[in-house]
């Protein structure tokens, strides 16, 4: 088993900065700081664990990092994470994730929290290998925008739901059907771009690339974005935006432009949040199950502290049909 002091002596450094490095201590030359990484990466170090036990606690805290706080769908899953955890006597520590600050998050972490949970966002290939050296267990509620095979994921089936979705949609006399996405393939809900592509082939249509709108995510940007491109005219019928946010900006922006919802265009999100069916029309949307999701990834991951392996569930969301995607209203379900 290679030792610490091997580290060091490979890296020329004393077993104190060693020490140093794998608790993330900002004061340690950046320089030094890759030279031990490497060697550590070289000898294949990991450290004892049962010797580290010995002179830690844990300290009853998990990270959840937040990508977007004036998003609803966040704070609703948000309340069950920490319902969760505190039925295990953890609090939880709320951070914002910035991926230009992930070397300034892991000198927040790093011995401050047992377990790290991500709403979607993606890791640097760095911060993943940390993370995996500390042995500090990572789990992601939602299916990143980019893949990190090493990292557990509780998720819907974005291509089943999307599916359900376009049926829908399909049965209402619509083939040329848009999408919104954020527009950054790192993005939390990047991931159902890819997963509406494909439940499009699957049911036999096509998605050209004109139909995708960027909406970056916020009402605002989704206002703009499809308000301009009303202006410059369009020949899809029916619009799916990746999240709820979008979808309502886009259905302010077809009252500002005097488009009617669904007579000459059909809207819908995918999250269901509260507001969606408080809007005019009302928003037909894919109801996430946020409390299901919630409760399995925060418990996935307390079991991954606990050095537990469970099986990773796959959820099941619906279909909340409403009036911006059915002209009689009477039809809706």
């Amino acid at each position: 088993m290679i030792t610490r002091k091997e580290v060091a002596d490979r890296a020329g450094v004393s077993v104190a900065v060693v020490s140093y490095v794998l608790n993330n201590r900002s004061i340690v030359k950046e320089e030094t700081r890759q030279k031990v990484l490497a060697v550590i990466n070289e000898l294949g170090y990991r450290p004892n664990q049962t010797a580290r036990s010995l002179k830690t606690r844990k300290t009853g805290q998990i990270a959840v990092l937040v990508h977007f706080v004036g998003n609803p769908f966040e704070g609703g899953l948000l309340l069950y994470i920490e319902k969760r955890a505190k039925l295990s006597n953890y609090s939880v520590f709320f951070h914002s994730f910035e991926p230009a600050r992930e070397e300034e998050l892991k000198n927040t972490l790093m011995g401050r929290v047992d377990g790290i949970l991500l709403l979607g966002q993606t890791l640097s290939e760095e911060s993943q290998a940390f993370y995996s050296l500390m042995e500090l267990p990572v789990v992601s509620l939602m299916q990143p925008g980019v893949s990190m095979p090493s990292i557990p994921v509780v998720d819907v089936d974005w291509v089943i739901e999307m599916r359900r979705l376009i049926v829908h949609l399909h049965e209402q006399g619509h083939k040329q059907i848009a999408f919104m996405t954020a527009g950054d393939p790192q993005d939390p809900i990047a991931h159902r771009l890819v997963a509406f592509r494909e439940a499009m082939r699957h049911e036999g249509l096509k998605l050209p690339e004109r139909y995708i709108l960027e909406g970056a995510g916020r009402f605002e940007r989704a206002f703009e974005a499809l308000t301009a491109t009303l202006k410059q005219g369009f020949a899809f019928t029916a619009i799916v935006a990746a999240n709820d946010l979008m979808a309502s900006g886009c259905l302010a922006a077809c009252r500002e432009s005097g488009i009617l919802v669904p007579q000459q265009l059909a809207i819908a999100g995918c999250e269901d949040i509260l507001m969606s069916s408080q809007v005019s029309p009302a928003l037909t949307s894919i109801c996430y199950p946020r409390m299901e999701v919630g409760l399995a990834a925060t418990e996935l991951l307390l079991s991954l502290i606990d050095g537990v392996n469970k099986k990773i569930p796959r959820l099941e969301g619906k279909l909340s049909v409403r009036a911006s995607t059915v002209e009689n209203s009477l039809n809706v379900t």
